[in-house]
Parts: C-alpha cells; structure tokens; sequence
C-alpha cells in the first residue's frame, strides 16, 4: 500500500496545475474546450469594450493552426508589477489569478470572474506570442507551453493603442486542435448583439479561399429579437425595448411577440449566456406576468377573479434580458446561473414602470395582447384535459407499447436505441438486420404532422406521435421525465432523399419544440446509409456521399466497376443495411446538439415556417444543426 504522509502532499507551482488537469479551468480537452480558449481571450476584448475603451475586435485562424485576437483597447499594462519584480503582461500570463477583475479598478464591468482567461490559455498552447501596443511602442514577447521564452521588449513604434494574442493550441493536451468557423461565427454573433457598435471581425486564412464575417449590430438587442422573430408574424410592429442604468448596474430588454406558441428568452449577465437563469430572468418573468395581470384588470379585459399564469403571457414571446453589473454572483466555474438577489428587484421595476408605461400609451395593441395570452390560458387548459384523456385512454402512461414497435430484450435503458425508420418496407429490414439485444425498431407510415404552429392537444391526435411518446416512455413538454427515457439513442433513419430529408426535419421539429431535453442532453442522432455501393471483381465498397466514392473510383481506376446509387433504405437487404447504418463497430452517426439556442431555434421557425423564400435561402446555404461524430 502506498504511503500517505506529508511527502505525498503535491504542489503545482505556477502553471503546472492548468495543464495537469485542465478540464478544471476550460471544462475538457474536446473540441469544447479547444473552441473555449478563443472565447477566453476574445471576452478580455470584450471587458475592454463594457469599460468604453474597445469598439473593434478581429479574430483570425491561421493557416498554422494558430488563431490570434486583436483589440484596440488600452492595452495590458506593460510597467513592471511590484512586488512580483516582472511585467504586468508577464504576471497576467503566467500567474493563475492575476488581472484587472479584483477590485484593483481595472475594470467596472467584467464577466471574467476569476481572472484565469490568459494564464490558461497560455498554459495550454504549444506557443503563444503577446504584442501590446501602448504609450506609441510595441511590447512584444513570446511564451512556450506558459513560460516565457523572451523578455517584454519594444519591438517598433506605434500609434494606436491595443493587445493582439497569437496563440498554438497544445497538441499533448487537445483531443483536435482545429478550430471550428462555425461555432466561432456563432458566438462573435451574439457578442456583437449584446454590445451595440462593436465591431467583430473573423477570418479564416486556413483555405485557399479564405473566409470572412463582420458582425456589428447598431440596434444592439432590438436587432437581436428582429433577427430571432425572422420569418414570423409579430403582434407588435416594434419591438419593445428597455433600458435602465443605476450607479452600478444597467438592466437592457427588448421583446416582442408573435404568432406562435414558442417561448424564447436568452438571459445574459455581463455578456455571459447564463443558460440556468438566474435572479434577472426571475424579475423579467414576474414583472412580465404581473404587469400584464394588472393592466387587463384595470382596463377589464380581464374578469375580476380571472388571473393569467406566467405560462399563458410568455406564449409567443422572443426576448432577450440583458444585465451589466459591478460584482456580479454566478454560481460555479461554469457561470450559468446568475444569483444577486438586487437584479430581481431591478428588472421587476424596469418592467413595471416601462412595460406598464408602454401599455397605458399604447391601447389597441395591450388589449390585443391580452386577448392572446387569454386564448393561451384557453388552449393551455384544453391541453391539460387533453393530456388527460390520452392518459386515461392509454397513451402517456401505459404498459402497452405500439403494435409497430418491434422492441429489444434488454431492459438497460442506457445501453438501448431505438431506430425511427421512414416506411413499413425499410422498417422490415431494419427489424431482420437489427441486434434485437439492444435495438429497437419503430416504423412511421407517412410524414408526421409539422408541430411548428400547433399545439399539443392537436400533436396529441397524431398517432405517429402518439407511438413515439409511448415508446420513448418520458412524456412529452412539461411533463417531460428524463429517468422514464426508456432508450439512450434515439436515432432517425430516413431515405437519402428530399422526402427523407423532410421526414427527418419534421421529427426533430417536434423533439425540439415538444421534447428539447433529448437534444439538450445528447441523445437525438441522425443515421448515415451509404448513398453508393461500387462493386469491381465481387468487392464491394459501400460511400457516403459523392466526394467519397470519387475519390474510390480514383484510387482503383473506373473501369469495370459497377456503382449502385441508393435511392432509400429499402435497396438494401438485413445484411448490408446491418453493416453499413446499424453496426456500432461501423456505423457512422451524427449527434444533434444545442450548442447555439438561438440559431437552432432560427433553424427550425425558417425550415418548418410559413416563409418560403427564407427556406430557399437557407437550403441553398447549406447550414446544418448537427455535428459529424463515429460511434
């Protein structure tokens, strides 16, 4: 056995703990984590922007795998720092907790809590180079695996000021070390909603056609809910929009409804997403209610016992609540939930007195607001009685599965699956080519009904809905039970085709709208049936998509070589469709994920909308909610 006494006790000095475990600062070592160390450099740009002294930000991935961030802010400070004996650039890089965030005056605002950002991202690359330009000098040094492998000096002369950091992911430490376009495109997006008149600028120098986007909102959040409304049907021309600022906080919100029956609220503290709300999403919420309450008593459009619930006045509402404040309390590392109690009472207040003043100045649209939230409060208990009758005939809660379900023995909901297959002829195949251990197997007949614009009672008559509920077993909107889930991969199957296509569409329409906990906690996937088969001297070689069998045909030469094109799933025998689509060992599959809300949500309203040209454009785009993965 091993000794325990004071010689086991470990201290990592300087850097040496970011890169023993580095998930404790960036979260992991995947892709997430690689993409967080953009963002962690790029928000020190951004707490130069709160503090009114950045309005240009330009990130660009170089064609060595490196990415640099350049800001036109103050600049780090390049004095040397007493009593550390080094310079402020070379503390802020090489010490865990150094910065302008803890009370030094440095900077009002931050959403850099714990002043790791450059230290960690420092530790964690290969190389990095800092230049900072201050004071008309250029201040240049360089760094190897966080330790500095020059002195701060000055390297010319300029006149701007400002920070650019180049920095080489570290290959021992990263799963990938390729930065992905989209995902940083994504969130320089919203950063540039969030700070109306910054400029972000993004390049990718990493092809022999580089790409390019400029992100710069000068209508800040109000474009922001523009944007997240497009292809929709507002009930207000404008949206509605409030700012206030105190001595140490500012409280900014713009919504606006439409026709629909979705909620969409992003909540930001300090630029930060936090995702688990907080006290400024819980003072957006009842002031919203209350001051909605209170006018349609007022003005009796509501009757004196009648009272609208939080659900009823938040259907069809797109809002964005956005605070700045001095000391802000997020709970954890991962700064998701905001916690000062006094952004309650701010937001209720701003809503009360703006959102109040708004409908008293504004009659005809107030009434016809409360008129929609009534007629939700209607369809809300016609959902209720209708959930009802479906559980009472069986539907939500029974021991009986569908008929068309051909189910699997184990009963370990996490090692099971369940195949979604377009057709009864394709789903026949399925069920003879399936591991029936662990595979289960659930034919839709036809399209299911677009969930876009209806609500549950109308989804609830579906009977291929219906099936999916009852197989899946965890119910379906607020009545959503994770333990219940009764398969770990839920997996759509459809022909490679635009019916199938569309089919596929559809169905991950309802499970974002009815059923988002299955994409949110990663267990909606897209299957990948070959789309060729080329067959020379009795080998076959099964292709994914046309880029794939070109190159095949490339390698062995084209001649005598038979290439079958897979029109559905349907070609295929038990075996090859075992092989190709279904066989853990080689299969390829693509996991749908949330990581970016908004877009998805812009996804889904312009895919299964009443816009046909948005649609077109989107398709011609080539955008795609989901990401490659081999399971």
């Amino acid at each position: 056995m091993a000794n325990y006494d004071a010689n086991a006790i470990q201290v990592l000095e300087g850097l040496e703990p970011v890169r023993k475990r580095p998930g404790m600062y960036i979260g992991s070592t995947d892709e997430r984590g690689l993409q967080h160390l953009i963002t962690e450099i790029v928000d020190n740009s951004i707490d130069e922007a709160l503090a009114g002294f950045c309005n240009h930000i330009e990130v660009r991935l170089n064609k060595d795998g490196s990415c640099s961030v350049t800001d036109n802010g103050r600049g780090i400070p390049t004095g040397i720092h007493q009593p550390e004996g080094i310079s402020s650039v070379e503390l802020v890089l090489t010490k865990l907790h150094a910065g302008g965030k803890f009370g030094g005056g440095g900077y009002t605002i931050s959403g850099g809590l714990h002043g790791v950002g450059l230290s960690v991202v420092n530790a964690l690359s290969e190389w990095l180079v800092v230049d900072v330009y201050q004071n008309g000098k250029i201040h240049h040094q360089e760094y190897k695996r966080g330790a500095p492998t020059s002195l701060l000096t000055v390297v010319g002369e300029t006149i701007g000021t400002g920070t650019k950091v180049t920095f080489k992911p570290d290959a021992e430490i990263f799963e990938t070390v390729v930065f992905d376009y989209e995902i940083s495109k994504s969130r320089f997006k919203e950063l540039a909603f969030l700070n109306r008149g910054l400029t972000i600028d993004l390049y990718d120098d990493r092809e022999d056609e580089p790409r390019h986007d400029t992100f710069h909102y000068e209508g800040g959040i109000v474009e922001f809910v523009d944007n997240l409304n497009k292809g929709r049907t507002t009930v207000f021309p404008q949206p509605i929009y409030i700012d206030r600022i105190g001595n140490d906080y500012e409280v900014e919100i713009c919504f606006q409804y439409n026709d629909g029956y979705n909620e969409v609220i992003h909540a930001y503290a300090n630029d930060i997403n936090t995702q688990e709300g907080g006290t400024h999403l819980v003072g957006f919420k009842n002031g919203l209610t209350r001051v909605i309450n209170d006018y349609g008593l007022k003005n009796r459009i509501l009757k004196e016992n009648e009272k609208l619930s939080g659900d009823d006045v938040r259907e069809g509402i797109t809002a964005i609540v956005c605070v700045k404040l001095t000391n802000p309390q997020f709970e954890g590392q991962t700064k998701t939930k905001l916690g000062n109690s006094e952004m309650r009472v701010y937001v209720e207040k701003a809503m009360a007195e703006d959102f109040g003043a708004f409908l008293e100045e504004n009659p005809a649209p107030a009434r016809e607001l409360i008129l929609k939230c009534i007629t939700a409060q209607r369809a809300r208990d016609a959902a209720r009685s209708a959930r009802e009758m479906t559980r009472r005939k069986g539907v939500l809660e029974s021991a009986s599965l569908p008929g068309k379900l051909a189910d699997c023995s184990s009963k370990d909901a996490s090692q099971c699956e369940i195949y979604i297959v377009e057709g009864e002829s394709a789903g026949g195949t399925a069920k003879q080519g399936r591991d029936r251990k662990f595979q289960a197997i659930l034919p839709l007949r036809g399209k299911i009904l677009n969930v876009e614009k209806a609500r549950l009672p109308h989804i609830l008559e579906n009977a291929e809905i219906k099936n999916m509920i009852t197989a899946f077993g965890c119910g379906v909107s607020n009545e959503y039970d994770e333990s219940k889930l009764r398969y770990n991969k839920i997996i759509c199957m459809t022909d490679a085709d635009v019916d199938g296509s569309h089919i596929r569409i559809l169905l991950l329409t309802f499970f974002f709208r009815f059923m988002r906990p299955l994409i949110e906690n990663g267990h909606v996937y897209i299957a990948q049936p070959p789309l060729y088969k080329a067959t020379k001297n009795k080998v076959d070689k099964y292709c994914y998509s046309d880029k794939e069998l070109n190159i095949y045909l490339d390698e062995i030469g084209r001649k005598g070589v038979e290439v079958q094109r897979y029109k559905g799933l349907g070609e295929m025998n038990a075996e090859q469709l075992w092989s190709t689509t279904m066989n853990p060992e080689s299969r390829i599959l693509l996991q749908v994920t949330m990581e970016d809300a908004f877009e998805a949500d812009q996804v889904f309203t312009t895919l299964m909308g009443e816009e046909p040209e948005l649609r077109r454009q989107f398709i011609e785009q080539n955008a795609t909610l989901v990401k490659e993965l081999d399971v």
